[in-house]
């Protein structure tokens, strides 16, 4: 509903001479009443002019009739403007009174308005009467819609109090962070004995730790409408016996006539029926320490997932193991071992995403199949689990454990023939890992050399230098959103590969190919001249276009990029290069030189998957560029884990400092928006967002991309 002042605008806008207007003109002589009618319809209003010759008169008139105005004429009636004020007071006091006669002065003027008149006008000046009569008009009728409104808004805050007390789901109303009002559910949820034990305290402080950035975020987004109706946040509490329960919370803008208040409304969780027999069942497939699937069970489903394609990105299978078991069963003894094998799989669990698939190996190895988009991704997925059990201490019966951990990690690839040489290679990896002293991730890198793969990633160059010459390749985009504001219309773009029957072939499945055989410089340059296309097209704000390590260190690069960008008749501004942080770093002066090029051209520069590795401020004053991309696998963390949280509330800070703006990568979900909203981003992108969408078919390179000399190569 519209608030007061905002009703009130909107009746004042609706305000129109066309409306019937009811006048009573208090005079004995008929010709005053017929000279107002006279002037009120010449102004335009439809007027109906009532003849009071006397108060009799006129207290008949105001029991039966709905007046909008009373014009007393002084010269003309026997009763005083007092008297009338009175008398009109009695039946409708928000009538106003306009009073006139024939001789007007500042110090008349004084008297009447004294007496309770809006206003006293000459009968000899027509043109001022009808300017304080449309000037009362207004007045009165925007006061009633003030009351109205006022009315509408209180009963409508009664309905929702009403609504709130009688629901079965918690709801209280917030206000600069305050509670201002809760139901009895919600006292009772969270323990109080009365709501005014609730009422004035923080909201913040029916959260756990970890919880109160997205809850925080949330609010603020509700407040700068920018939190979706229907998206539920996830968060962590305290209630009952001090149990820790994960509750859906919906957040919704509600207009009172003293602000804007957010009602905060928890849904409980739904209950799903199942089958007795069903739940035996699925039961007896899981170990019942580590809640994940027995070995039969996960080998089987690994199989399974594995003969689908990701929807996007790639397959990595992770070997997790304790590295000195033995010693925590020194400290918790035999019995309570299994019980810090359990809290150990729970923290992994809430590392998981919905898309994977993790069982119970062997002895206290864990194995997990992810979906992400890179290799890269599951290393820094791995690494964040490495780091966050060095920070966990496990308590079982007062007694207290630490331990570490050695994750293998290894790609999936079509030079393993088997699902053993698969599985065998993840292994390996941790056995790699293993021997340089434990307490780390290792990645399966004896791929790169293997004959399989030299002789799979054959078959992968063919295809490629196929689809570029047969112009097979499409350029999606995924929009960019902003948190901060809403200013600039941006795109990331990806890159789609289409094959000979017709199918799309992920991204993931033949660009580690071109990267090993030097075809990327050649995708990169399609990449940009696609995304040019499009720039014009489209005329976006900016589209970012990324750059592999080969196409960074290419001397060539910018000179052909100048000539791009005439021949595409397109605003350099509009084209932002990004390239990865990591590799940025690997190859800084080949960067730096290509950085004060583009700088030059007028091209915007990104580094993205920024803020994994520690202590890289410096690559942010020596490149300066225009946006850093926060690492997308943060995100699936952020919600949970307050030691993220403060990582990328440092990098948002750092870039502050600098003048650099951030965009958050791969955002799946309300609660990571929620979190990121209130550490201060300025732009997000993912899923969340929207899906890749593929927007050019066959772009115009404009100029040559080495597709000549590839054909014949």
């Amino acid at each position: 509903m519209l608030s007061p002042v905002k009703q009130v605008m909107a009746e004042g806008k609706g305000l129109s001479r066309d409306q019937a207007l009811t006048v009573a003109v208090l005079t004995t002589s008929q010709d005053d009443v017929e000279l107002v009618n006279k002037r009120l319809r010449d102004s335009g209003h439809r007027a109906h002019c009532l003849w009071v010759k006397s108060p009799a008169v006129l207290e008949k008139t105001l029991g039966e009739k709905s007046i909008e105005l009373i014009i007393l004429n002084r010269d003309h009636y026997p009763d005083s403007i007092r008297h009338v004020v009175k008398q009109k007071d009695a039946f409708q006091p928000e009538i106003p009174t306009l009073a006139m006669q024939l001789d007007v002065t500042e110090e008349s003027i004084l008297d009447a308005m004294n007496e309770g008149a809006c206003d006293l006008v000459s009968t000899r000046n027509a043109d001022r009467l009808m300017a304080v009569v449309g000037r009362e008009l207004r007045a009165s009728r925007v006061e009633r819609a003030l009351n109205s409104t006022l009315h509408s808004a209180n009963t409508y805050r009664k309905q929702l109090f009403e609504y709130m007390e009688g629901s079965v789901n918690a709801i209280a109303y917030v206000q600069e962070g305050i509670i201002t009002s809760a139901n009895k559910a919600w006292v009772d949820l969270f323990g109080m004995s009365k709501k005014e034990d609730v009422v004035g305290l923080p909201i913040m402080d029916n959260f756990e730790p970890e919880s109160q950035a997205a809850v925080k975020g949330a609010v603020v987004a509700t407040m700068k409408r920018k939190w979706q109706i229907g998206e539920k946040l996830t968060v962590a509490v305290r209630v009952g016996d001090n149990k820790r329960q994960d509750l859906a919370l919906d957040f919704q803008l509600v207009d009172f006539d003293d602000g804007d208040h957010v009602q905060i409304r928890i849904t409980p969780p739904e209950k799903v029926q199942e089958e007795p027999t069903k739940l035996v069942h699925d039961a007896l497939k899981r170990d019942p320490a580590t809640l994940f699937y027995h070995r039969s069970q996960f080998i089987e489903r690994l199989g399974k997932r594995l003969k689908r394609k990701p929807k996007s990105g790639l397959h990595v299978l992770v070997y997790i193991r304790p590295d000195d078991f033995s010693e925590v069963i020194r400290q918790v003894g035999v019995l309570n071992s299994e019980e810090v094998l359990a809290q150990l799989a729970e923290v992994l669990r809430q590392r998981l995403q919905p898309r994977d698939v993790a069982g119970r190996f062997e002895g206290t190895t864990i194995m997990a199949l992810l979906e992400r988009g890179s290799v890269g991704d599951a290393q820094v997925w791995a690494q964040q689990l490495v780091d966050k059990l060095n920070d966990t201490t496990f308590e079982v019966e007062k007694l207290k454990a630490k331990l570490t951990c050695t994750i293998g990690v290894c790609p999936v690839s079509g030079a393993f023939e088997t699902l053993n040489d698969f599985v065998s290679a993840t292994v390996a990896a941790h056995r790699a890992g293993q021997s340089s002293g434990g307490n780390c991730v290792a990645v399966n890198e004896a791929l790169d050399e293997d004959t399989k793969q030299r002789k799979h990633d054959a078959l992968w160059v063919q295809r490629i230098k196929s689809a570029l010459v047969d112009k097979r390749f499409r350029l999606a985009k995924l929009p960019i959103a902003g948190l901060r504001n809403d200013g600039k219309v941006m795109s990331d773009t990806l890159v789609r590969m289409i094959d000979e029957q017709g199918e799309a072939v992920l991204p993931s499945e033949f660009l580690p190919a071109a990267e090993r055989n030097n075809l990327l410089k050649t995708i990169d340059r399609w990449m940009i001249g696609a995304a040019m296309e499009f720039c014009k097209a489209e005329d976006a704000d900016r589209v970012f276009v990324r750059l592999s390590s080969h196409s960074m260190r290419d001397g060539t690069l910018a000179e052909w990029l100048n000539g791009q960008i005439a021949n595409h008749a397109i605003r350099p501004d509009q084209l932002c290069l990004q390239v990865a942080e990591k590799e940025a770093a690997r190859h800084i002066r080949e960067v730096g030189r290509l950085v004060a090029a583009l700088r030059q051209l007028g091209v915007a520069f990104a580094l993205e998957h920024y803020g994994v590795t520690k202590g890289r401020l410096k690559i942010l004053d020596l490149l300066k560029p225009d946006y850093i991309k926060v690492d997308g696998e943060m995100m699936f963390t952020l919600m949970n884990d307050m030691k993220v949280q403060q990582q990328v509330q440092s990098v948002i800070t750092e870039a502050d400092k600098r003048g650099i703006e951030t965009i958050a990568e791969r955002v799946e979900n309300a609660n990571a928006m929620a979190v990121l909203f209130q550490l201060g981003v300025h732009y997000m992108q993912g899923h969340y967002v929207h899906e890749p969408e593929v927007v050019l078919q066959e772009p115009e390179t404009g100029g040559t991309t080495g597709l000549e000399a590839l054909a014949s190569a």
